[in-house]
């Protein structure tokens, strides 16, 4: 994998040059091992790359590339499985390669056939590509969102890059923070698409492409997750040929990342996808492949003696390596260099340490990501649709007297009589953490339709708590206009098309790409192959959620692979125990960053609302650890990037 950043500017050409290199250098842990440059002062252009060697190590796959005449250059990011077959392609019409790189078809696949090109390609990637012959730059991002690209347009410049900071390395950028972003980074715990934390500056993106002619960036579609899904889904599915049609999809998607020119592995946690994953890389191999996972002290919170039983299973060379309370911590103080944007998903965590594990003997891992958003796989789904079912069944007052009684209730005491039940209750109800997921469960109750509803179940701050911290509301963005796309759809296929547009792209492949690139590790994620995805939207919801439980053909699928009694068991998800942490470990570094007075003299949020959640979490009356932790991650991102 790459970074990518460049700039247009004839106004500040030196200046933005001068710039360039620091720009880069910002970016060089996505590309440890070479970087290259381009420059045309009479376009007002430059690019700059920093590499990481997957394919063809040889300096043939050099970047910024140009073409035989050099008026067209490109710096990419990315992988472009089936290079192979629009390569043969190419040569049909007459094209010869100097090198075996991807980037070479896809700059070639370009000058054949313009920006259209981009349909033939399966992969992930984002792109620019400047074309002196119009005077124009094309920027590309992936279908799904699997690569990050970033854009400032402003003060007589144009700014593209593949994180924030390496924009922030321009002189002339402007660091100006936009409130809104603030309070939806509250409220989601991520800045979503297609705004960021900064005024004028925009994320691609996933399926769009981008032009800019030195006047004014356009933007188009040309892939979008909804076109994929049928307006009429067939009443009588037949579900074994859907098995096999889903068995040939993921095989292949998995077969096409096994291209590489370096040594690969898997990220294995013991789940159902990324079992999955595992096993089919395991047979396509035909040979032990490496498997790697951590584990944690806290039981909780520990998949580590699930994964080395799989592994053992398929005979994989299996990599364990059990991390510290300490480890975890002393991850903390990166967090806002790794996330250059603010970003509150305490799994960054161990996903930047798994990945470190893994760095240290491959350079590409496949992982198991997408599964949940495209066979049901989040408890969410199903709980939202069961509680929206029943509270239309109760007037909206009795719904709000209920959560408002339910809230008074200290998470710890219900998980102290909910524990004891655990056992008896059907396996659907048996969830880990449970503390973690009482104050969403009582939101939900006095919830209104399916969109506040599930609402209830993502946020972090909710919306009236966001405005009383903030003094100011959040405003419609992409949430809602996810869910007015999803008018038409089944309960469930709309909730995992707005999880596909939004909690995917923003949240979880972004916490994937920087925690794995930190570490220079390139991770490829065959579940989400676009070809994956359209065919998996096209399945009925009753091959997806049966039984009180998710991902149902997905097991079936599973199961011709590898024991039920392996992956068969409730979710546990990938987190640490930051709620404990902060009533001990963390405590002080929390009041250091967020304590009242610290909050006052910021002057940017309510010190007496801060204060009551500190004191509710220390005393153990009530569990505040994400809202805390969001606070946390806000002001060490600041005091990183803005100053205190």
């Amino acid at each position: 994998m790459c970074g990518i950043v460049g700039f247009i500017s004839r106004e500040h050409f030196d200046e933005c040059s001068a710039s360039l290199g620091r720009a880069a250098a910002a970016l060089a842990h996505r590309g440890p091992d070479d970087e290259g440059f381009f420059a045309d002062r009479s376009a007002g252009i430059g690019l700059g790359h920093r590499r990481l060697s997957i394919l063809d190590l040889s300096p043939a796959g050099r970047q910024p590339m140009g073409g035989a005449d050099g008026q067209v250059q490109i710096v990419y990011n990315g992988e472009v499985y089936n290079f192979r077959e629009i390569r043969r392609s190419l040569e049909g019409f007459g094209w010869r390669f100097r090198g075996n790189s991807d980037t070479e078809v896809v700059l070639n696949a370009y000058l054949q056939w313009g920006v259209a090109a981009i349909e033939r390609m399966a992969g992930m990637f984002a792109m620019a590509i400047w074309d002196g012959r119009h005077g124009r730059l094309h920027l590309v991002r992936d279908r799904l969102g699997i690569k990050p690209l970033y854009y400032f347009h402003g003060r007589g410049l144009f700014l593209f890059a593949s994180e924030l900071k390496a924009l922030m390395a321009f002189s002339r950028f402007p660091r100006t923070i936009d409130d809104e972003a603030v309070s939806r980074f509250l409220h989601y715990q991520y800045v979503p698409a297609p705004g960021t934390i900064f005024q004028g500056t925009w994320k691609l993106l996933p399926g769009h492409c981008l032009v800019y002619d030195g006047v004014r960036p356009a933007t188009s579609t040309y892939w979008r997750s909804r076109e994929q899904i049928p307006h009429s889904p067939p009443a009588d599915v037949d579900e074994g040929r859907c098995l096999e049609g889903l068995e040939r999809q993921v095989r292949r998607a998995v077969r096409d990342c096994l291209v590489s020119d370096v040594p690969l592995g898997a990220l294995l946690s013991g789940g159902i996808d990324s079992t999955l994953v595992a096993a089919m890389m395991q047979r396509e191999a035909g040979r032990p492949v490496r498997t790697f996972s951590i584990g944690f002290e806290e039981s909780g919170y520990n998949e580590a003696p699930w994964a080395a039983k799989v592994a053992a299973f398929l005979g994989t060379k299996h990599t364990e390596r059990y991390v510290t309370a300490a480890d975890a911590l002393a991850v903390i103080p990166r967090m806002p260099e790794i996330y250059c944007e603010p970003f509150a998903d305490s799994s960054g965590i161990p996903t930047y340490l798994v990945s470190r594990l893994v760095r240290d003997r491959v350079t590409v891992a496949l992982s198991g990501d997408g599964g949940d958003e495209q066979f049901a796989g989040y408890v969410r789904y199903w709980m939202t649709r069961a509680m929206h079912g029943a509270l239309q069944r109760v007037p909206a007052g009795w719904r709000q007297w209920l959560s408002t009684r339910l809230q008074t209730v200290p998470p710890v005491l219900a998980s102290a009589l909910y524990q004891p039940l655990r056992p008896r209750l059907p396996q659907r109800f048996r969830v880990e953490n449970f503390p973690d997921k009482w104050r969403k469960w009582v939101r939900l109750i006095g919830a209104g339709g399916i969109m506040d509803l599930y609402r209830a179940t993502v946020a972090v701050w909710p919306l009236e708590e966001v405005a009383l911290l903030t003094g100011r509301t959040v405003g419609p963005g992409g949430f809602e206009t996810a869910f007015e796309d999803a008018a038409g759809l089944s309960l469930l296929e709309g909730l995992m098309h707005v999880d596909r547009e939004t909690y995917l792209p923003d949240a979880m492949l972004t916490k994937v790409d920087r925690a794995s690139m930190a570490a220079g590790l390139e991770v490829r994620v065959p579940l989400l192959d676009h070809r994956v995805v359209a065919y998996a939207v096209g399945i009925p919801d009753a091959l997806k959620y049966r039984g009180g439980s998710g991902k149902y053909l997905l097991k079936r699928l599973l199961h011709r692979y590898v024991p039920a009694r392996l992956f068969e068991r409730p979710k546990m998800g990938f987190g640490v125990p930051i709620g404990r942490w902060f009533r001990g470990k963390l405590k002080g570094l929390l009041l250091d960053y967020a304590s009242p007075a610290a909050i006052r003299r910021e002057g940017r949020f309510d010190p007496r609302l801060v204060e009551t959640r500190l004191r509710e979490h220390f005393s153990g009356e009530n569990d505040h650890q994400h809202q805390l932790w969001t606070l946390l991650m806000w002001e060490m991102w600041r005091e990183r990037w803005i100053g205190r």
